[in-house]
């Protein structure tokens, strides 16, 4: 298992934060973006009012794609650089620096509550999907965006262009990527881990063959 001590995640981000979104680009042959948008269309409907939390923001691309369609948007990241970068790219979005093991909100805050490509940054799953689980309200919206349940063709590729940009580059960060990928739950698996929490699975939403997939579901 690797070091995902919060010291240790902070320190990697703030590294890659300047040119996370060009690397994104490139890794993804610019497909996260559509990825993105086509998860944040195909939500449920929510009123005009609805309040909004889009955990592990980065650099702000998901909840801007909310903003899009609701005014009460709150991105929250652990890590400084991230932040800068989102403010710079995102200037009507309610930024907050803080840790999603330990949120500073009031419990059953918000009707919906995102999370992409972070839960598998975390120390511990279950405390962060408790928290999770604590802001949401009864009825309130859960999607979890990261990688899925590759074909084994596919994700032959996503590992040899990674590891390409990462020797281009001469930066060992997204050497982390790869192994957390392959650390982290099945989608199964996830699905459990979601129900032991209150959030149950509703449908899923698969991209690349599998390389990525978002889950959807509702606190019961």
């Amino acid at each position: 298992m690797q070091n995902k001590t919060p010291e240790k995640i902070q320190e990697l981000f703030n590294h890659i934060a300047p040119h996370y979104d060009q690397n994104n680009d490139i890794i993804s042959f610019f497909t996260h973006r559509f990825i993105k948008k086509n998860v944040i269309e195909t939500l449920p409907e929510l009123p005009a009012n609805a309040r909004i939390l889009d955990l592990c923001t980065g650099t702000g691309d998901i909840a801007a794609l909310l903003k899009n369609k609701y005014e009460n948007v709150t991105g929250v990241d652990f890590c400084e650089g991230m932040l800068k970068v989102a403010h710079r790219k995102h200037k009507k979005i309610n930024f907050i620096q803080a840790d999603c093991l330990n949120l500073p909100f009031e419990d059953e805050s918000f009707d919906l509550v995102t999370i992409s490509f972070g839960l598998r940054n975390t120390e511990n799953y279950d405390k962060a999907l408790s928290e999770i689980s604590r802001v949401l309200k009864h009825g309130g919206i859960f999607v979890h965006l990261d990688f899925g349940d590759a074909h084994k063709y596919a994700d032959t590729v996503f590992h040899n262009v990674v590891k390409f940009i990462a020797e281009l580059q001469g930066d060992d960060s997204y050497v982390y990527l790869l192994q957390s990928k392959h650390e982290f739950p099945s989608v199964e698996q996830l699905v459990e881990l979601f129900s032991r929490h209150g959030l149950k699975y509703e449908t899923r939403r698969d991209y690349l063959m599998g390389i990525i997939s978002a889950q959807y579901c509702v606190k019961s």
